[in-house]
């Protein structure tokens, strides 16, 4: 087993990875900057893009990735993205998406449909109450 650094990556609403890697690139202002055990401390900001890590099988995985941030202190790295999503998970996501537009599409279309008839009913019992009224003049 090569050297290792702790690493966790967190997105806003949880914990994306958590555990050791030898090595992590993420996509930078620059380009990419990449970090293996023992670098020097150092604060990076993180645009959008691709970030690849190597965990210490020699497995790398690939991850898109938001805005956001990483630390790297003491052998300690720490990357903080508003959104990370694995790209086999992209269209799983962009579908649910799709499903989730559909049916507020529908629902708006609901709404309309409810509120035009409504405004009926009370555009018939107002109608109703004049001539109720006339009636009793």
């Amino acid at each position: 087993m090569g050297h290792t650094f702790n690493a966790r990556i967190y997105q806003v609403d949880s914990a994306f990875f958590e555990g050791e890697l030898t090595s992590v690139v993420v996509p930078a202002v620059d380009g990419e900057y990449g970090v293996l055990a023992h670098h020097r401390n150092v604060v990076i900001a993180i645009v959008p893009g691709m970030l690849h890590y190597t965990l210490p099988d020699g497995k790398t995985e690939y991850v898109i990735v938001s805005e956001g941030m990483m630390r790297v202190e003491n052998n300690d790295v720490l990357i903080l993205v508003n959104t990370a999503i694995r790209p086999e998970d992209e269209e799983k996501i962009k579908a649910k998406q799709k499903e989730e537009e559909i049916m507020e599409a529908k629902l708006q279309k609901k709404s309309v449909e409810e509120y035009l008839e409504a405004e009926l009913i009370v555009q018939r019992t107002m109608a109703n109450l004049r001539d109720k009224g006339q009636k009793a003049d």
